[in-house]
């Protein structure tokens, strides 16, 4: 049976990071700034009861008379009891011989054009492990990006406007940020899963560094640039961030609509009709704060039974980064215009090529990612390199087809001013030989 580290990690980064922003938001009260107090309490309360809620809705505790699980879920102490929970089960798990086992069927990953079916026999331990990733899991994902993304912003925005980081602030920035990467390599990983369930899924060691760093690059960029442009330009950053809210939010609504699916009905046996919209819209602002500060890997479908899109669509990727290169290079470029006297010390056409760099980087490490440790390679239709190939190839034949067009063109509007110009014995015309070498050579 598997050990249970990622619910170790995620109870860890839960424990860690309420503590240190209560810590800190002691020591905002004590400075006598009650707006930061508040909102640092705010950003690490509001994700706390999320994380509570989320671990009652996917073990349905609700409904079963449980009062003590509910209690101490209302004390905030409810990821610590599941967590004790989930290590009794697995030291207990080779005790007892379990009379009830469930088989379960998966494919392996193709071998030589050839893919087995395997079967697999999952005890009742170790299905309740499973249901305890699962929702350890979304806890995190839940936590990383309605929480910990919003206070790293807000963290290092206090820093740069009072231009003094503390030790209590460092330590907040730093546990969140690690949060958010942790929250979005879950995010990968369920994609994988979820994508590719009738498969038989082995993630590797590298591919966690692999996604790790492309992650961590891609936040921690985004999180600077909203930062620099916030401070500069406090009014227009609303802006943005309604366009970005609204452009997320309303999309898988959007597509909803237009497919002219029926409204779904099988979320969730024992919720209304209500309850279903209530948890259709917080599905999809989790995918819009997702998306607001990386890649979200998995794309919303309303109208799917499994409200995820299992096909893998290289060309939503391609214009979500390209489109989100140009946004953080626009804001870096007004901040370049617009910053202050507090910016004094810092070289800033050197700070803008370093953020685009650190962009471009994490963009390397996905396409690293998905070219040699995705662990469902194999099932793509084209990688990345023959993808680049077919590009460069078509890129190369629109600048063939362009490059004989101009010589032409040169051709007739010199022969058109020849007809127009009547020659004299005052003036000197240039061969025709010349112009055909200068074309040739262009041309060459």
């Amino acid at each position: 049976m598997k050990f249970p580290a990622s619910v170790l990690a995620s109870v860890f980064l839960f424990v860690a990071e309420t503590t240190a922003a209560l810590s800190l938001s002691s020591t905002y009260r004590s400075g006598g700034d009650r707006m930061w107090q508040a909102l640092t309490l705010l950003f690490s309360l509001l994700p706390c009861a999320l994380v509570q809620l989320t671990l009652l809705f996917v073990h349905r505790d609700l409904s079963r008379d449980r009062p003590l699980v509910l209690l101490l879920h209302l004390l905030q102490l409810g990821p610590l009891f599941r967590c004790f929970e989930v290590f009794c089960i697995y030291f207990q798990s080779g005790n007892n011989e379990e009379p009830y086992v469930s088989i379960t069927k998966k494919r392996q990953m193709p071998k030589n054009g050839l893919s087995e079916e395997i079967e697999k026999e999952v005890g009742q331990a170790e299905g309740k492990l499973i249901t305890h990733r699962s929702a350890f899991s979304r806890a995190s994902v839940i936590q990383a990006f309605l929480g910990s993304a919003p206070q790293l912003t807000l963290q290092l925005y206090i820093s740069i406007m009072q231009q003094d980081v503390t030790v209590g602030r460092s330590l907040l920035m730093t546990i969140s940020l690690l949060s958010i990467v942790y929250g979005a390599l879950r995010c990968n990983i369920l994609a994988i899963k979820i994508k590719y369930d009738e498969y038989e899924v082995k993630v590797k060691p590298l591919a966690y560094v692999c996604i790790f760093l492309w992650r961590s690059f891609e936040i921690a960029t985004r999180v600077v640039v909203l930062v620099l442009f916030t401070s500069v330009l406090k009014t227009w950053v609303v802006v943005i961030i309604l366009i970005n809210f609204f452009s997320f939010f309303l999309y898988p609504w959007i597509l909803f609509w237009y497919s002219g699916s029926p409204f779904p009905e099988n979320i969730e046996k024992a919720l209304s009709r209500v309850g279903t919209t209530i948890v259709l819209c917080f599905l999809t602002l989790l995918y819009t704060g997702i998306n607001m500060f990386c890649w979200s890997a998995v794309q919303l479908k309303i109208d799917s039974p499994d409200l995820i899109s299992k096909s893998h669509n290289w060309y939503q990727l391609l214009v979500y980064y390209m489109m989100r290169f140009i946004e953080n290079a626009v804001l870096l470029l007004l901040w370049y215009l617009f910053k202050t006297d507090i910016y004094m010390y810092v070289c800033a056409p050197l700070l803008v090529l370093q953020l685009l760099i650190a962009y471009c980087t994490a963009i390397l490490f996905m396409l690293v990612f998905y070219q040699f440790f995705h662990p469902c390679k194999k099932l793509f239709s084209s990688s990345v390199v023959e993808g680049f190939q077919r590009w460069l190839r078509c890129f190369c034949w629109a600048c063939r087809q362009q490059k004989p067009c101009d010589p032409t063109g040169k051709a007739d509007l010199q022969s058109s001013r020849d007809r127009d110009e009547t020659p004299s014995s005052s003036k000197t015309s240039p061969e025709p030989s010349q112009f055909l070498n200068a074309e040739d050579l262009c041309s060459a």
